[in-house]
């Protein structure tokens, strides 16, 4: 998806950062954690967290590092290809005018999530995390982490192409497990209810409803000063890299390239069909149609 050149964002909620000891085992106390670990910390990759013990480690006492704010990004370093900090800082312009503008409507009340890009470790209000996890989102500090080596990833060990949109659609994804936690919808996640019904799938497809929802209507979403929108249509070609990154995540696809079997009971996350088809849900119908995902006997 591509910027408009000479945009200029207007957000302080991106910052690169990182570091922190990496973990030990996983400890799990508190009344949210299992929640966060199971379900949130690992929510685009796709991984299964009772074999990430040396990625994630519990410490309530630790929050996020202050990192340094992206600043000084416009529509043409966001558009360049090796640029991911203004990329996402573009990216956070757009959503946060997008979701405040959702809220309002509907007289609710709106906080911003923070964005923190980072490379190898990070601590956060939901312990200390590796690269391994892959972005997340944690409720404790109201969050996005990214560690922008996942993009190249998707392409290497997931076979998605990896392009612009991909990579915005990863961020709207996790502002997405945001917007569940301001609405309530967060709290209705059981995490040893998996499967392909399960609320755990349900809570992660609606999140990449909510991303199609934001693409679809970012184009006409004014800046945060009501300007001009900072992104323009997608192409089709751009929709089709967000929906391989879909597919090439889904649960079913990591679980045969991985060797092993398919097992849909283990499923946290959706298979490749579910997670493009509420992606697409989100695109074509907007907003309102991403609550039916907690309806449907089979989303």
């Amino acid at each position: 998806m591509t910027f408009r050149g000479d945009a200029q964002f207007d957000t302080t909620r991106v910052r690169r950062g990182g570091g922190g000891a990496r973990g030990g085992a996983i400890a799990l106390g508190g009344g949210g954690l299992i929640t966060v670990l199971l379900f949130v910390v690992s929510s685009f990759l796709g991984i299964d967290l009772t074999g990430l013990g040396s990625a994630i480690q519990q410490d309530p006492s630790q929050g996020s590092g202050g990192g340094t704010e992206v600043v000084g990004c416009s529509g043409d370093d966001a558009n360049d290809p090796a640029n991911y900090d203004c990329r996402m800082e573009g990216g956070a312009d757009s959503l946060s005018a997008y979701w405040s503008g959702v809220f309002a409507q509907n007289s609710l009340e709106y906080r911003e999530p923070s964005v923190m890009l980072y490379s190898g470790q990070v601590s956060t209000a939901c312990g200390n995390a590796s690269s391994e996890v892959g972005p997340f989102y944690c409720p404790g500090d109201e969050q996005i982490y990214i560690d922008t080596t996942f993009f190249d990833l998707m392409r290497e060990r997931f076979g998605a192409s990896g392009g612009s949109l991909s990579q915005l659609y990863v961020l709207g994804h996790e502002w997405g497990h945001h917007v569940q936690q301001l609405t309530g919808d967060l709290q209705r996640v059981n995490p040893q209810d998996t499967g392909p019904s399960g609320s755990a799938v349900r809570s992660e497809l609606q999140a990449d409803c909510y991303a199609g929802a934001w693409i679809a209507a970012a184009s006409q979403t004014p800046d945060q000063d009501g300007g001009d929108p900072v992104l323009v249509q997608p192409t089709q070609a751009e929709l089709q890299d967000a929906l391989d990154a879909a597919a090439a995540i889904g649960d079913d696809s990591i679980q045969s390239s991985s060797g092993g079997g398919v097992n849909p009971e283990t499923w946290t996350h959706g298979s490749s069909q579910q997670r493009q088809t509420w992606f697409a849900n989100g695109y074509q119908q907007g907003v309102a149609a991403c609550a039916n995902v907690w309806q449907v006997p089979t989303p």
